[in-house]
C-alpha cells in the first residue's frame, strides 16, 4: 500500500506545474463542497429532530390520552384490541413504530406485530415525565418519543413509544432542497473552471517553466551573483535594495539585512546613495568612500518593457588610485626635472653668450646671483622642513608653481621633523595632491600663491591655502567623494586627488576640512593624530 501511494507522489509531482495547481484546485473545490455537504446534513439532521421530534411526541401524547389506550392497555389482549390505535398513529404522524410498553418495557400492543413480548428501551418515561431522543430501536438509530400514561396517585401504568428511523446522508442532503444541489453543483463547475484558467495563466505567466526548473533557475542566479568579483546592487523605482551580493556587502559596509530597506537608511555616504538613486546611466563614475576608491556604472532595468529600477556594479580601485597617486608623484619629479632641464638650459645659454662677449666679470655675477636664489629656496623649506622626502617634494613644487607663474611660499611657524618612511609617504601623498589642486586654481588670480603650512605638535597638521575661487559650502563635503568618469573628455579637476587626501587620512583615523582664506580662496586643512605621528629625533 505504501509502495502505491509512493508511486502515486511521485506521478503526481511529475506534471507540470499548471497541472499540479489544477489538481490543487480541484482539491480544495471537493473539499469545499464536501464541507458544505456535512454542513448541510447537520443542519438537516438538526431539523429533522427537532421538528420530527416535536411531532413524535405530540403522536405519543395523543396516543397515550385515547380513551380506549387507557381502559386497556392492561387487557390480556391489548395487542388485538389497541392495534387499530397504534396503526392509526402511524398513518396520522408519518412514524416508523407506534407502541404500548408496560412499566418494565414489554411491548403489550404494536404496529409491528413481530415485536409483541420483546422489551425496549424506557428511557425518562418510567420516571413520569414525557420525552424524546434519539436511541437504537431495532438495530436502527432512531428519534424515539415516549410519553407516560399515569394512575392517579402518579404511579407508571404503562408507557406510549413512537419512533422514527433517521434518514440517509443522502435523504437528508436531497431534502435541503433543489436550490442546494443547484447551487452546489454550479460551485463546482465554476471552482473547476476558474481552477483551468487560473493554471493557464500560471503557465503562462511562468514561460512554461517547471518547478524544478524555476528552482534550479533561482539556485543558478544566486550562486552567480554572489560568485560575481565586481559588487552588485539592485535598487527599484522606491528606492529600496532588492538585491546585494556579496562583493557589494563588502564594498559598502552592508549586512544582509539592508535587502529591503531603502538606500538611503542603510548608512551609505551621501555621494554613493545619489548616484544608486539619481546617478547617470552607463556612465563609469569613481566615488571615493572614507576607507575605499569605488568605480560604478549604472544602468537601468527593464521587464516587459516597464521600468522596474537600476543596476549597479562596483569595483574596488583602491589600489589603481594608490598607484594613480604614485604616477602622479612621478610626473610631478619628472615634471620638475622638466622644468630644472629648461630653466638650466637657459642660464647656461645666457652665461654661454657672456663668455664670448668677454664679460666674465658678469658671467661671475650672474652664477652668483643663481646661487643665492637656489640656496634661497632651499633654505625657506629645510629651515622648517627636516623630513628629506617631504622637503624635497616642497622644493620640486616651489619650482613648478613657479613655471605656473604662482608663488608657493612655506608658513613661519612650519615645522616638521623626520618622518618613518612609511608616513612620509602618505605626507607626500596628501601634501602633493593638495599643493597640485592648490596651484591649478590659483593660476589666473590676482596675485597666485599657495602657502603651505605643516606643523607636528601636537600631532600632525598640514594646511594649504590657495587664492582661488574658494569652494561653496555645500560641496565641501562631497568634493571629497566626486565622482571621475573614465571617459577622458571630462576628466580632469581636482577628481580623485581629494578623495586619495581623505581616505589616506581616514586611514591614519585623521580628519580633512574646507575653510574660507581670508580675501578670498581656500584653505584645505589635514589633522593627523598624534599616536599615528612616528617621528626620530
Amino acid at each position: 500500500m505504501s509502495g502505491r501511494w509512493s508511486e502515486a507522489v511521485r506521478t503526481f509531482g511529475r506534471r507540470s506545474l499548471a497541472g499540479q495547481f489544477l489538481a490543487f484546485q480541484l482539491l480544495v473545490v471537493v473539499v469545499v463542497l464536501g464541507a458544505v455537504a456535512v454542513v448541510s446534513v447537520a443542519q438537516s439532521t438538526n431539523e429533522f429532530r427537532d421538528v420530527r421530534g416535536a411531532r413524535m411526541l405530540a403522536t405519543a401524547e395523543n396516543l397515550a390520552s385515547t380513551p380506549v389506550v387507557r381502559d386497556r392497555y392492561a387487557d390480556p389482549f391489548a395487542a388485538q384490541a389497541l392495534a387499530p390505535e397504534v396503526d392509526r398513529a402511524v398513518a396520522l404522524s408519518g412514524a416508523e413504530l407506534a407502541e404500548i410498553l408496560g412499566p418494565d418495557g414489554l411491548v403489550r400492543a404494536s404496529s409491528d406485530p413481530s415485536r409483541l413480548g420483546e422489551r425496549t428501551r424506557v428511557g425518562a418515561a418510567e420516571t413520569g415525565r414525557a420525552w424524546f431522543g434519539d436511541a437504537e430501536v431495532g438495530g436502527v438509530r432512531s428519534l424515539l418519543a415516549q410519553v407516560p400514561i399515569l394512575a392517579s396517585d402518579g404511579r407508571v401504568l404503562a408507557i406510549v413509544s413512537v419512533s422514527e428511523p433517521y434518514p440517509s446522508w443522502w435523504a437528508l442532503l436531497s431534502g435541503a432542497g433543489e436550490r442546494l444541489l443547484l447551487y452546489l453543483g454550479l460551485g463546482a463547475a465554476l471552482g473547476m473552471v476558474a481552477s483551468w484558467l487560473l493554471s493557464r495563466r500560471i503557465k503562462r505567466h511562468t514561460r512554461g517553466l517547471e518547478i524544478a526548473e524555476i528552482a534550479g533557475l533561482a539556485d543558478h542566479r544566486e550562486a552567480l551573483l554572489h560568485s560575481i568579483r565586481e559588487g552588485v546592487v539592485a535598487v527599484n523605482n522606491d528606492g529600496v535594495i532588492t538585491v546585494l551580493n556579496d562583493s557589494a556587502q563588502e564594498l559598502l559596509g552592508l549586512p544582509d539585512s539592508a535587502v529591503g530597506e531603502r538606500v538611503d537608511s542603510v548608512g551609505l555616504e551621501s555621494a554613493v546613495v545619489d548616484f544608486l538613486l539619481a546617478g547617470e546611466d552607463d556612465r563609469d563614475v569613481v566615488i571615493a568612500t572614507r576607507a575605499r576608491v569605488l568605480a560604478l556604472n549604472r544602468r537601468s532595468a527593464t521587464s516587459a518593457g516597464q521600468d522596474i529600477g537600476t543596476v549597479t556594479t562596483m569595483r574596488d580601485s583602491t589600489e589603481l588610485a594608490a598607484l594613480q597617486a604614485q604616477l602622479s608623484s612621478h610626473k610631478s619629479a619628472t615634471d620638475t626635472l622638466r622644468a630644472q632641464t629648461h630653466e638650466f638650459s637657459n642660464q647656461l645659454h645666457t652665461i654661454s653668450g657672456l663668455v664670448q662677449l668677454g664679460e666674465y666679470d658678469a658671467v661671475r655675477a650672474f652664477v652668483d646671483e643663481l646661487t643665492q636664489r637656489r640656496a634661497a629656496i632651499n633654505d625657506a623649506v629645510t629651515r622648517h622642513i627636516s623630513d628629506p622626502a617631504v622637503a624635497a617634494l616642497l622644493i620640486a613644487k616651489t619650482t613648478l608653481a613657479a613655471e605656473s607663474g604662482v608663488s608657493l611660499q612655506i608658513a613661519e611657524d612650519s615645522h616638521l621633523s623626520p618622518l618613518e618612511p612609511g608616513l612620509a609617504t602618505d605626507v607626500i601623498t596628501v601634501l602633493g595632491n593638495l599643493v597640485d589642486n592648490a596651484v591649478d586654481v590659483s593660476v589666473g588670480s590676482a596675485q597666485p600663491t599657495v602657502t603651505v603650512r605643516v606643523c607636528d605638535t601636537p600631532g600632525l597638521e598640514i594646511s594649504v591655502s590657495d587664492t582661488g575661487p574658494g569652494v561653496p559650502s555645500h560641496l565641501r563635503d562631497s568634493i571629497f567623494a566626486r565622482g571621475v568618469t573614465s571617459k577622458p573628455e571630462v576628466a580632469g579637476g581636482r577628481g580623485i586627488g581629494l578623495a586619495l587626501v581623505r581616505m589616506v587620512t581616514a586611514q591614519h583615523g585623521g580628519s580633512v576640512e574646507v575653510s574660507d582664506r581670508p580675501g578670498g580662496g581656500a584653505v584645505f586643512t589635514v589633522q593627523l593624530p598624534r599616536t599615528r605621528v612616528g617621528a626620530h629625533a
